[in-house]
């Protein structure tokens, strides 16, 4: 039975990212993924369909012709080109289409404030903007100005080569300064797997191995930095790659001295630790059942 905490810690925290690499799955093939997980029993734990802007007229033509079945339209998170003027012109037009999709969020890069400025001056009112900034470095200048502009920031925690991987050091830096700030966010890349652990990064034969992210370890630290979790203590929990000492039951979770509850949990997803995006669905499922995390 998965307890009611990690179902308000896991509820809809996946953006299904298929066609992105490492699984680069085609438009129809992606389509099709995503609608099964739709009508599956863990559909719970899924949220947007994740798609770039420069792919929305092949979306559209792949939703017609292989006649996705759905039940209400789908939410979309759309990411915006170099030319991002002309890519939010493009999202406008294609909500008002009213097509069977909605995009309600944007993903955007920029490495600095005059870049973030621009973002702002650009979206429009009421869209969920997700802007990824570099972690390599300090991040709480540009943390500080997403807030003032009362967007959210994303980073990236992976890829498909060692060198993708960020040191534990500086997702901490970033959840922290997120935190501070009073910054949502979302992560991308290299989460598909819930522990810390050795892993395969493509699904070819004889891919490069690497220790990747855990998506739980970054969840549950961004969760527990709502009750005072250390620097320190953040680190050592992104590097577990075990749930030992972890509590987990329809009350709380539970960490060394640390405790969030379940009405705590719901109001850090909705406004802080929103998701991460996954080019599979299945492989953090099937992690979770095979840990005894999920029915």
């Amino acid at each position: 039975m998965t307890s009611r905490a990690l179902h308000t810690l896991l509820h809809t925290i996946v953006d299904y990212a298929g066609l992105f690499p490492p699984a680069g799955l085609s438009m129809d093939r992606a389509l099709a993924l995503y609608a099964s997980y739709q009508q599956s029993t863990h559909a719970w734990m899924l949220a947007r369909f994740v798609v770039p802007v420069a792919r929305l007229d092949e979306f559209k033509h792949a939703m017609h012709v292989t006649g996705v079945p759905y039940e209400n339209p789908w939410r979309l998170s759309a990411l915006l080109g170099d030319d991002a003027e002309s890519d939010v012109t493009t999202v406008l037009a294609f909500n008002a289409a009213r097509e069977q999709a909605m995009i309600d969020a944007l993903e955007v890069k920029a490495s600095t404030t005059d870049a973030i400025d621009a973002i702002a001056r650009l979206v429009p009112p009421g869209m969920k903007v997700y802007v990824e900034i570099p972690i390599d470095r300090d991040p709480r200048e540009l943390v500080a100005a997403l807030a003032q502009r009362r967007l959210r920031a994303k980073m990236r925690t992976g890829g498909v080569v060692p060198g993708a991987i960020p040191p534990s050091d500086q997702v901490a830096r970033f959840l922290r300064a997120c935190y501070a700030a009073g910054v949502g966010f979302k992560a991308t890349a290299g989460l598909h797997h819930p522990l810390r652990a050795d892993q395969a990064l493509t699904y070819e034969p004889h891919s490069p191995r690497a220790v990747m992210h855990g998506s739980l370890n970054v969840f549950l630290a961004a969760a527990l930095h709502y009750n005072g979790l250390t620097a320190r203590d953040t680190i050592d929990l992104l590097e577990m790659d075990t749930l030992d000492g972890v509590v987990m039951d329809d009350e709380k979770i539970s960490w060394r001295e640390y405790t969030v509850t379940v009405a705590e949990l719901s109001t850090i997803r909705r406004r802080h630790a929103v998701s991460f995006g996954s080019c599979s669905f299945a492989d953090p499922v099937d992690d979770l059942q095979t840990m005894g995390l999920l029915t």
